[in-house]
């Protein structure tokens, strides 16, 4: 089955992986920095807005391809998966700011709130299905007495 909605936003995600990933090398070239962040805050601030979206992406990615697998609403989910890229994008753009803004901070928020939505859902989905049959059944054989 194809997921066209899960899809589509893990190659968006893959975009934005691969360009918080490019944009740490032109540092590390630069200071010809091969391992860890040379105590540079621009590097290490680019670094962790990388490491960060790899720790979000998976989570939002596997609930949303489990949801669209179950039938839910399209539409609903490309809502989810468009704020999500967005967040991302902006956390990412807000993490090379020195102080406290509103990229990184809404960034941060609005991830937050669309994996506890995407969980809640899921949950939802799964509890609101029913128990879960086997597909075969298992016979029971007395015991043979003595």
């Amino acid at each position: 089955m194809i997921l066209p909605v899960t899809l589509t936003i893990a190659a968006a995600a893959a975009v934005i992986n691969l360009w918080l990933a490019f944009r740490i090398v032109p540092t590390r070239l630069k200071d010809k920095v091969l391992v860890g962040d040379n105590d540079d805050l621009r590097l290490r601030s680019r670094m962790r807005a990388h490491a960060n979206f790899t720790e979000y992406a998976p989570f939002v990615l596997i609930l949303m391809g489990l949801i669209e697998l179950a039938g839910a609403s399209p539409f609903w989910l490309w809502i989810a998966g468009i704020a999500f890229v967005l967040a991302r994008v902006a956390h990412g753009l807000g993490m090379d700011r020195t102080t406290t803004n509103m990229l990184r901070g809404g960034g941060a928020v609005a991830t937050w709130l669309i994996l506890a939505l995407l969980a809640g859902w899921a949950i939802a989905i799964a509890y609101r299905a029913g128990p879960v049959h086997m597909l075969g059944t298992i016979g029971v054989v007395p015991a043979a007495r003595g």
